[in-house]
C-alpha cells in the first residue's frame, strides 16, 4: 500500500509518498506545474490512496493567495481521480489527531510525528548523512505533506484493518 500525500500551496506544493508502515518512500517541493506533469506522466502509477489538504473556512477574510491554492486543489484532484482514492484532509483533522487540540501549531504537528516515529534520533529525526533518520531531508511544507498522509492513514485506513 502506498499514499500520496499533499499540502497544496499558491505556486508551490509538497508531496510526500508513504509506503504501508507509514515510511516517507519520496519527498519533494516542487512548483506545482511540475508536480502536475509528474501525475500526467503516471510518476505516481504505484499508489493506491491520496491525501490532499484542503482549505476550510473559519469566517476571517483571506487573500489571493487562499483561492489560488484552492484551484491547485481542484487540478491536483481532477488528474488524480484515476490513480487512486482521493481523499481530503482538512488542517483541523490533522491537529485533532496528532496532537489532540485545534490549538496546535506547525511545531507541535513536527514533534507530535518525531515522537512517534523517530523517538530519540538526532536532529528531529533527520540523523545525518552518514546516517539517516526517518526524516531525513525533511523541510517545512514536507512536514505538512507527511502529516496530512499520516492523518489520512490514521483516520480511514488504521481502522478499516
Amino acid at each position: 500500500m502506498r499514499i500520496l500525500a499533499i499540502d497544496p500551496g499558491n505556486l508551490e506544493s509538497a508531496y510526500v509518498v508513504l509506503d504501508g508502515n507509514l515510511r516517507p518512500l519520496y519527498k519533494e517541493k516542487t512548483d506545482n506545474y511540475g508536480l502536475l506533469n509528474a501525475i500526467e506522466c503516471n510518476d505516481f502509477d504505484g499508489v493506491d490512496y491520496i491525501a490532499i489538504e484542503m482549505i476550510a473556512s473559519y469566517g476571517m477574510s483571506v487573500g489571493q493567495e487562499v483561492f489560488d491554492t484552492c484551484v491547485w486543489i481542484g487540478r491536483f484532484y481532477e488528474v488524480l481521480k484515476h490513480v487512486g482514492k482521493i481523499k481530503l484532509i482538512y488542517r483541523k483533522e490533522e491537529k485533532m489527531n496528532l496532537c489532540n487540540t485545534m490549538k496546535a501549531k506547525d511545531s507541535n504537528i513536527i514533534q507530535a510525528l518525531i515522537d512517534r516515529f523517530a523517538p530519540g534520533v538526532q536532529n528531529k529525526g533527520k540523523g545525518h548523512k552518514a546516517s539517516p533518520g526517518w526524516f531525513y531531508g525533511f523541510s517545512k511544507d514536507i512536514w505538512q505533506a507527511y502529516a496530512v498522509g499520516v492523518t489520512f492513514y490514521d483516520l480511514h485506513i488504521k481502522e478499516v484493518k
